[in-house]
């Protein structure tokens, strides 16, 4: 995609401006949220007008102009073009998604991961989501495997309550649970013991909540997969470093690792990734 909107704006951009724009951004059913550089900064109406002219399935493009923050991990977001609204539609994997892309994270780039995790479940499993979002991850292990059942939490109101719709919309309400609330206090209260997998798709603190996944599992036995941000000068080493920091933070307890393996670049030399862990 990114090489679209250079191809586009070739004749219209300098050679220096081309070579300053990102090379990718998201499309959310009929969402696009892009990053503009400082520099384009006084550009990006025409950035913005290329893209929906180029890509005629889309009505709405934002810029992204805050990092993911918060406690609900959302982003800013700035209207550029065309219909000003959030809410949208989006296809993955055989399923359909409301989402909210001021309201709730949601990130369209975990795709291969959700669908590689999803082919790891065995029959009848009960699995824990502890950063559950708008439920993407859950309704598809649900979807592909009609015997699990998945208890999916998160704190924020707006992403439970699309949870719930989804789950309905994708019809596996019957076996994705939406809970509201602090992974930690949902575990402590509704769900310690319960599970044989658990999924911790929040980086930024995951290593917090390790104690919490823990006590999820049945018997303290089971498959936890644990997403990190690491520092590294190359994708190689993060994979290396990202055992390291596995060690640090799972040294209390006796596991192993099935595998590991980045899942993207999320900033410059800093690797997402995540590690599939069976515990003893």
């Amino acid at each position: 995609m990114g090489s679209l909107l250079k191809n586009a704006l070739k004749d219209v951009f300098t050679k220096e401006e081309i070579e300053k724009l990102y090379s990718s951004f998201d499309i959310i059913g009929d969402i696009i949220i892009i990053k503009i550089p400082d520099e384009l900064e006084g550009k990006k109406e025409i950035i913005a007008n290329t893209l929906i002219n180029k890509i005629k399935t889309v009505n709405t493009v934002f810029q992204q102009i805050s990092s993911v923050q918060g406690e609900y991990r959302t982003r800013k977001l700035c209207f550029l073009t065309g219909s000003n609204k959030s809410y949208t539609e989006y296809k993955e994997h055989g399923c359909i998604f409301k989402v909210d892309v001021l309201k709730t994270y949601f990130s369209p780039r975990l795709s291969t991961e959700r669908l590689r995790v999803s082919k790891m479940i065995s029959n009848n499993e009960i699995i824990v989501n502890m950063f559950a979002g708008i439920g993407t991850y859950s309704i598809i292990l649900a979807k592909k495997n009609p015997d699990c059942i998945v208890y999916s939490i998160d704190s924020n109101p707006d992403a439970n309550d699309l949870c719930i719709i989804n789950s309905k919309l994708n019809k596996v309400q019957d076996r994705v649970i939406p809970i509201l609330g602090n992974a930690r206090t949902i575990i402590d209260n509704q769900l310690k013991g319960k599970a044989t997998r658990i999924l911790m798709p929040l980086p930024e603190q995951a290593s917090e909540f390790i104690d919490s996944a823990i006590a999820a599992l049945q018997n303290n036995k089971g498959v936890i997969h644990y997403f990190a941000h690491i520092k590294s000068k190359s994708k190689l080493d993060a994979v290396e470093e990202g055992k390291i920091n596995c060690h640090k933070n799972f040294q209390c307890y006796h596991y192993k690792i099935i595998s590991g393996r980045v899942v993207r670049e999320v900033g410059p030399r800093i690797y997402q990734t995540v590690f599939d862990l069976e515990i003893f």
